[in-house]
C-alpha cells in the first residue's frame, strides 16, 4: 500500500486558489478577497494564508501590491533584451514598446561606480533612473550613470515624467561590454516590479566606451526572470588580410 503524504494547509489553500484562478472564478486583474477574509474562509491563521499566497506569487499567478491587496496577475508579455552594439542606447534594446518614467539626479560616485566608469573618487555623475511599463505592469528598471562632463546639455527632467524611448538619443559608442547574472531581487526591486522576493531577476551590467576607450555610460538593468530573455548576437569580422590573398 502506497501512503501519500497529506498536503500542508498552505499547499492545499494554494491549490484551491490556483484552481479558482484557472477556472475563471477569479479573473485576471481582479482583486482577491482580503487576507483576513481568506483566512476566515479557510479557517487558518493569517500567517498560514500569507504563506499560501506567497506560493502563488512565486508562480507569478498573484501580484501583491502594498496597501492595495492581492490581485490575479494578467497574462505576462515576454520581454526580449537584445544585447550588443546593435543596441545603441540602453532602452532601445527592448522588443516590447514600453512607457518610460524617468528621474534624474546628480550624485557623487560611490566606489563601485568609480571602478565601473574608470573615474576618480568622488567624481560627479548624472544618474538617470528608468522604469519601463507595459500598460500598468512594471517591466524593468535601469540606473544609468554618465560622467557629468558627458551628460547631455538639456534642462533637468522633472521626477516621474513619462517619455517615449525615441526621446532619448544614444551616446556615441565604440564598444559595449555586458555581463548578465541571475539573482534574487532586493526588497526595493521586488516592490517596484511587483514580484515576489523569491523570484529571480536578470541583472545586466552594461558599460559603453567611445572611440578613444573612455567609458561614456554605465547601466545597471534589472528584469523580472519570469518574463525576460536576453539575446546576444555576434557578427564575425572578416580578416581583411585574408580576403586580399
Amino acid at each position: 500500500m502506497v501512503i501519500r503524504p497529506v498536503p500542508s494547509r498552505r499547499h492545499a489553500i494554494a491549490e484551491d486558489l490556483r484552481y479558482r484562478i484557472s477556472s475563471g472564478h477569479f479573473k485576471p486583474g481582479e482583486r482577491l478577497p482580503s487576507e483576513t477574509q481568506l483566512a476566515t474562509h479557510y479557517k487558518v491563521s493569517t500567517s498560514t494564508l500569507r504563506s499560501a499566497l506567497a506560493l502563488l506569487q512565486g508562480e507569478s499567478l498573484v501580484d501583491k501590491i502594498h496597501g492595495k491587496g492581492n490581485f490575479v496577475r494578467r497574462p505576462l508579455r515576454r520581454i526580449t533584451y537584445a544585447g550588443g552594439v546593435a543596441a545603441l542606447a540602453s532602452w532601445t534594446a527592448f522588443s516590447a514598446p514600453s512607457r518610460l518614467t524617468v528621474r534624474t539626479a546628480t550624485i557623487e560616485a560611490p566606489s563601485h561606480l568609480t571602478t565601473l566608469l574608470n573615474v576618480p573618487p568622488h567624481s560627479s555623475l548624472t544618474e538617470v533612473l528608468f522604469a519601463t511599463h507595459e500598460g500598468k505592469t512594471p517591466q524593468g528598471l535601469a540606473h544609468i550613470y554618465v560622467p557629468n562632463d558627458l551628460a547631455p546639455i538639456t534642462p533637468p527632467l522633472p521626477e516621474q515624467i513619462v517619455v517615449r524611448q525615441a526621446d532619448f538619443l544614444p551616446p556615441p559608442l565604440s564598444e559595449v561590454h555586458e555581463r548578465v547574472t541571475a539573482r534574487l531581487p532586493t526588497g526595493e526591486e521586488a516592490t517596484t516590479l511587483r514580484i515576489s522576493c523569491s523570484l529571480a531577476v536578470l541583472s545586466l551590467t552594461r558599460v559603453v566606451t567611445d572611440d578613444v576607450g573612455r567609458v561614456v555610460e554605465a547601466a545597471l538593468l534589472v528584469l523580472p526572470g519570469d518574463r525576460a530573455d536576453a539575446v546576444f548576437t555576434a557578427r564575425p569580422t572578416t580578416d581583411k588580410r585574408s580576403s586580399k590573398e
